[in-house]
């Protein structure tokens, strides 16, 4: 018969493999949004907003899980740190699945129109985004500082990625009047892959916070 100690961390890695699934789903949100956009398939922007169901149902299982460990387990010190944590992962990776229905949306609010240009920059940005989201949940489950500062490097060329679309996309905007809508929509897209960016960023800081017992700012 399992002792307290072994029954404890059972649950706990159950919540990792929680945490682990909700983070593939998310990528997946992520790498499928910015295919609807930039192939303009409706059909999958609305799958992409279908599935966020199933990233809220995960939030709610790690909630469930990491609550039931505190009342049952009552943990102190790191391995509180470690559920509360968890608790806060899950709140980053369900915005991010908001996200990318917001991008989805925008998808279908182009109803098929045809892009100004071929996406170069808005599929690099969800590249980086969806690297951040991986590995800032290794992160975690793997206790590595090194990864969790390496979000700040990639949020870094993220930010950059970004300023880079919002100049273009005003200049379209003044040189093109009718493209003002879709220029509006895709500096938006790429707001929202930023935002994603500090969420993972978020995600890093907690880990260096569970770790070294202090919490760096690595959105600054």
């Amino acid at each position: 018969m399992p002792n307290k100690r072994q029954l404890f961390d059972a649950h706990l890695n159950e919540l990792r493999e929680a945490l682990i699934d909700m983070g593939k789903m998310v990528e997946q949100a992520i790498i499928d949004s910015v295919a609807s956009l930039k192939n303009s398939n409706e059909e999958l922007a609305k799958q992409v907003i279908d599935h966020d169901v199933k990233i809220n149902q995960m939030e709610e299982k790690i909630d469930e899980i990491g609550t039931t460990l505190i009342a049952t387990q009552q943990p102190v010190a790191k391995d509180l740190r470690r559920i509360l944590i968890a608790f806060r992962m899950a709140s980053d990776l369900e915005r991010m699945g908001d996200l990318a229905v917001d991008i989805s949306k925008a998808t279908l609010r182009l109803n098929q129109q045809s892009l100004m240009k071929p996406l170069v920059d808005i599929p690099r940005m969800a590249e980086i985004v969806q690297m951040m989201t991986n590995e800032s949940i290794r992160s975690y489950v793997e206790e590595n500082v090194d990864l969790a500062y390496k979000m700040a490097r990639m949020d870094d060329e993220v930010d950059h990625l970004h300023s880079q679309i919002l100049r273009e996309m005003f200049g379209y905007m003044a040189d093109n009047p009718q493209l003002i809508n879709q220029a509006q929509l895709l500096s938006f897209v790429s707001r929202y892959l930023e935002r994603m960016a500090d969420h993972a960023t978020n995600i890093g800081e907690n880990v260096v916070y569970l770790v070294q017992g202090k919490r760096p700012d690595l959105n600054s």
